[in-house]
């Protein structure tokens, strides 16, 4: 097989090799960086995986942590389902697997947030198991290849794409290959500005012998962003302390920490006088910030609120209590959450 052996020819020589995950690698490690590494860069995740590794050094850690202290690690990489399925599976692990990552695939697919392609690359990679994959980079270097037309996510597309991540997954050699054709769509085929000079693919590459590396794989359908918006309430008192609540599991920032949030326009006494139980001595309201998701934009207006009477503690509990800024609990923020912490830190130091 011609493609697989021109790519493993050229990870020899230069795939990455010095990769967090790929030092004394184990089933537990791959899972953990395979993980991470959905719909994230390589380089965000190295710091955190770091992070992550040195506090749940292994199954038994991550399925004994509260999920507070396993978001409060991902705080900052987004997309947290994947922190609460990763929790979920280790407990799993260690109820039905005796604290180890099980071998077979259907046991591995049968976990919480393991698909098809994260499930084949885990085996392939930490037991050299024969399976085949198909993560972003795969898609692209198969897709220009062989100049498939078409958005890679229509199921038309995915099926002719796995028939040929199938036929080129070699028997033998199936950790090298995988960890090469993920490396080659990372570092040679990227998005945009592809090395196609020095690609070990070059010379059979339709898209590259028609010009045309910028059509392939074609984007998702475009879609208008709505933008929705909502208030945050940073409500303060004199010993250093905000109000933080807990989310709903389900839903954006599921399971983190976020401040209470009312409608635009809805008055922000009344809610601290009628959900919180206190008055206000003042306000001050911060610049909108803006922040993403993947189908919509949230725009959030952040309002200081002064306390104007001593608070008592009846909030604990609940799903909603008084945060010492400078405590050292373990909980989980999503990004735009702690940045406003730090900034009201700052804001109260003036």
């Amino acid at each position: 097989m011609e493609f697989s052996k021109r790519i493993l020819t050229w990870y020899e020589q230069h795939g990455r090799k010095d990769l967090p995950w790929q030092q004394q690698p184990s089933a537990y490690r791959v899972w953990v960086s395979e993980i991470m590494l959905q719909q994230t860069q390589v380089a965000t995740v190295i710091p955190y995986y770091n992070r992550f590794m040195g506090r749940f050094p292994d199954i038994a850690a991550l399925a004994r942590a509260d999920q507070d202290q396993v978001l409060h690690y991902w705080s900052g990489l987004g997309y947290y389902a994947r922190a609460r399925h990763l929790h979920a599976a280790a407990q799993q692990m260690v109820e039905h697997h005796g604290s180890r990552f099980p071998e077979s695939y259907e046991d591995v697919l049968a976990l919480p947030g393991i698909g098809r392609s994260t499930a084949g690359a885990i085996l392939a990679l930490a037991f050299g198991q024969h399976h085949p994959i198909l993560d972003g980079n795969v898609k692209r270097v198969l897709s220009r290849y062989y100049s498939i037309e078409g958005w890679p996510g229509e199921s038309r597309v995915q099926k002719k794409l796995w028939q040929l991540a199938e036929l080129h997954t070699p028997d033998k050699q199936a950790a090298a290959y995988t960890q090469a054709i993920m490396d080659l769509g990372a570092t040679l085929c990227t998005r945009s500005n592809p090395a196609c000079n020095v690609c070990p693919l070059n010379h059979g590459c339709l898209a590259r012998i028609n010009g045309r590396q910028a059509d392939f794989p074609p984007p998702r359908p475009r879609k208008h962003k709505p933008v929705r918006e909502t208030t945050m309430l940073l409500l303060t008192n004199d010993r250093n302390e905000v109000v933080i609540e807990k989310r709903p599991a389900a839903g954006i920032w599921g399971g983190l920490w976020s401040f209470p949030e009312i409608s635009p326009g809805d008055a922000v006494d009344e809610w601290c006088r009628d959900a919180a139980g206190f008055s206000v001595n003042r306000t001050e309201q911060w610049p909108v910030v803006r922040h993403t998701f993947s189908h919509f934009h949230l725009d959030i207006t952040p309002v200081v609120v002064i306390a104007g009477i001593p608070l008592s503690r009846v909030m604990d509990g609940g799903g909603r209590l008084w945060y010492n800024m400078n405590s050292q609990d373990e909980l989980g923020f999503a990004a735009p959450v702690g940045k406003l912490l730090g900034r009201l830190a700052e804001w109260q130091e003036q």
